[in-house]
């Protein structure tokens, strides 16, 4: 189906109903947070279901779904950092772990920050070349093999406590490959994690964490956009529904990841994921999908 667009930004998710954005929200929720990537999922169950391509504006908007669940579940994290970072600014100690936690968050947002700005008029473009189902078939195979290679090549010993500024440079570097629709945010950073040999539970909880401000920032941007937009009072009420919903679905989707990489490995995610890239590139090249 053809990309709806206002003033050149991709907002498809305006010709969508209430029940494929319900739909969708779902999707959306639990793919977000998964290592699967949300935009490959947001491309292909439209195609498949011959609806409107809901548009990286919409993927974008619900950055905001995810950051309400991540905080939500680690809420004592979120509350130990900025509290713990506050007191120990007031009481000058910059040893502190919360401080240096904070500090690592604001390292790793930079790189991801400035890409996002240089790539923003190619990534929200309507009809944009990166949210063609070729690039993120071969962006799923790639994911899968560099999180393959980190199961296989790390230790998985460390604790977040055990977080250097420099492992936070590197999860933020790593972070960028979120931009290339397919990669995933959560599947960048937690691989990334994976190799400096973080434990698989303090890897996830370390790439939510530090996820945090690139989440906002970009969830943010994307409203700020739409409400530059002049997109229909419709549109922002079908928007606003997705939220909730994709809310919700992000939330379980981080309690079921956590709980199952307390007592299992990543290799269920290599398969999914190297098997989706399969499928992609097979279904693009016989034209069953467009």
């Amino acid at each position: 189906m053809a990309n709806v667009c206002a003033n050149g930004l991709d907002t498809g998710f305006a010709s969508l109903d209430y029940m494929q954005v319900a739909i969708l929200g779902v999707v959306q929720g639990i793919t977000e947070l998964l290592p699967i990537s949300s935009t490959a999922h947001m491309r292909v169950v439209p195609a498949l279901l011959g609806w409107h391509d809901p548009g990286s504006a919409f993927s974008a908007a619900m950055q905001l779904a995810a950051l309400a669940a991540v905080i939500s579940y680690f809420w004592r994290d979120v509350r130990d950092v900025v509290h713990g970072s506050a007191t120990a600014i007031r009481q000058r100690d910059f040893n502190s772990k919360s401080f240096r936690l904070a500090v690592a968050i604001m390292i790793a947002t930079v790189p991801i920050g400035v890409a996002g700005i240089a790539l923003s008029p190619v990534l929200n473009a309507c009809d944009s070349p990166l949210r063609s189902l070729m690039v993120i078939g071969v962006s799923c195979i790639a994911m899968a093999g560099l999180l393959a290679a980190a199961e296989l090549a790390c230790r998985h010993r460390r604790a977040v406590g055990e977080m250097r500024l420099r492992d936070a440079l590197i999860v933020g570097i790593a972070q960028i490959g979120a931009l290339i629709p397919g990669v995933s945010r959560s599947g960048s950073t937690l691989t990334a994690a994976l190799f400096l040999n973080f434990k698989r539970e303090e890897a996830a909880r370390f790439s939510f964490l530090l996820g945090l401000p690139a989440i906002a920032l970009a969830g943010l941007k994307e409203m700020w956009v739409l409400l530059h937009a002049h997109i229909p009072l419709e549109a922002w009420s079908i928007l606003a529904f997705g939220l909730v919903i994709a809310s919700c679905s992000a939330f379980f989707a981080i309690w079921g990841l956590m709980k199952f990489l307390e007592k299992f490995s990543t290799w269920p995610f290599v398969i999914y994921r190297a098997a989706l890239g399969v499928f992609l590139i097979v279904a693009v090249s016989t034209g069953l999908l467009r």
